[in-house]
């Protein structure tokens, strides 16, 4: 791989010479990392297999995991599927462009290193202006996981993709912290009822307004063997240090982590709580995700207070539990696969 090329585009005012060089690298068949509202994507020509294996290889990714494929317009979305269902439309026209990705039956025009060799395929339409005219620029669908090193943390901003990626892929586009900071929610249309895979930025009430009958796979609290989406198989975004959830009544959480942390005084170790929490823990190193009336925010802070547990150097790392509801659903599915589901109940 030669030098990484960073572009530095505003998308308040964006430099349309240099998103034409992205585009170019994309229609050349390398790779781009390009923002989202999600997290930041890593990028290649979804239509092009040699293309979408750099993505793999740039990630350190097993090709059994399927990748997610984004488009900018309708005709891109008829080139990527065999059909669109009428349920299926009624939410693009609601939820698109957004956070919300959707597993349809694929066309023979997807490699299989999509789809992992399934025969459906989960696109979507980021909610982004760099990312959407980049798409339309390039005039193809952008095949796009997230833009980390495989397990590590998904990236919310230029510097995480500058330290995972420069040197592995073609080009890096640097701009702001992305909005939501969890990747998308992921609903498969093929199944009926129709189900969701990977909860996201679209949660489920939300989706039901839409559709009433869509259920949660109960596979998503537990790691998988055979992922129909992306995230359902391996341990994500862990830090490097020994992590471990506690679940239960609040003031028994207290004593347990309290009296772990304790016993673990002779290293580098943290506790991941909400604001409302830090006064329980005096003494103790604790790194917030904000405050519990607020989990979307919450969410949007998961992966960047993961990547501080590598900044600091840390040893030992204690996450509380929360209400696994509407985001806070979100949030706890990407903890618990940080934690590789060590799960503590008390």
């Amino acid at each position: 791989m030669n030098d990484t090329q960073i572009l530095h585009i505003n998308e308040t005012c964006i430099d349309e010479a240099l998103l034409t060089q992205a585009a170019e690298a994309i229609t050349q068949n390398k790779t781009v990392i390009l923002p989202t509202e999600t997290v930041y994507g890593l990028g290649a020509n979804a239509l092009n297999s040699e293309a979408v294996n750099k993505i793999f290889i740039a990630k350190g990714r097993p090709q059994d995991n399927p990748l997610i494929v984004h488009i900018s317009n309708m005709n891109m979305l008829e080139k990527c599927v065999k059909e669109i269902p009428e349920k299926a439309l009624s939410l693009m026209h609601v939820f698109w462009p957004g956070p919300l990705t959707l597993i349809l039956e694929k066309s023979n025009l997807i490699p299989s290193n999509v789809s992992a060799g399934l025969n459906t395929v989960g696109v979507r339409m980021p909610d982004h202006p760099i990312a959407l005219r980049l798409i339309e620029r390039a005039n193809t669908p952008i095949a796009a996981p997230s833009a980390n090193r495989s397990g590590r943390p998904s990236p919310t901003t230029a510097q995480h993709v500058i330290s995972d990626m420069q040197g592995r892929v073609d080009v890096i586009i640097a701009a702001d912290h992305s909005r939501i900071g969890l990747e998308s929610t992921v609903l498969d249309m093929t199944q009926k009822p129709p189900m969701i895979l990977r909860p996201g930025g679209v949660t489920l009430s939300q989706l039901q307004s839409v559709i009433p009958e869509i259920i949660i796979d109960p596979q998503i609290h537990q790691s998988v063997d055979s992922p129909r989406s992306p995230g359902m198989k391996y341990t994500h975004y862990a830090p490097q240090a020994e992590m471990l959830m506690v679940r239960g009544e609040h003031a028994e959480v207290i004593k347990k982590i309290t009296h772990l942390m304790d016993e673990h005084k002779h290293i580098k170790t943290a506790i991941i709580c909400a604001d409302e929490h830090l006064q329980d823990y005096q003494g103790q190193h604790c790194l917030s995700l904000g405050s519990l009336a607020n989990p979307a925010f919450m969410a949007s802070q998961l992966f960047t207070v993961l990547r501080q547990c590598d900044e600091l150097n840390l040893d030992y790392v204690i996450t509380e539990a929360f209400v696994e509801e509407e985001m806070g659903l979100a949030l706890m599915n990407r903890l618990k696969k940080a934690v590789g589901y060590k799960i503590l109940d008390v």
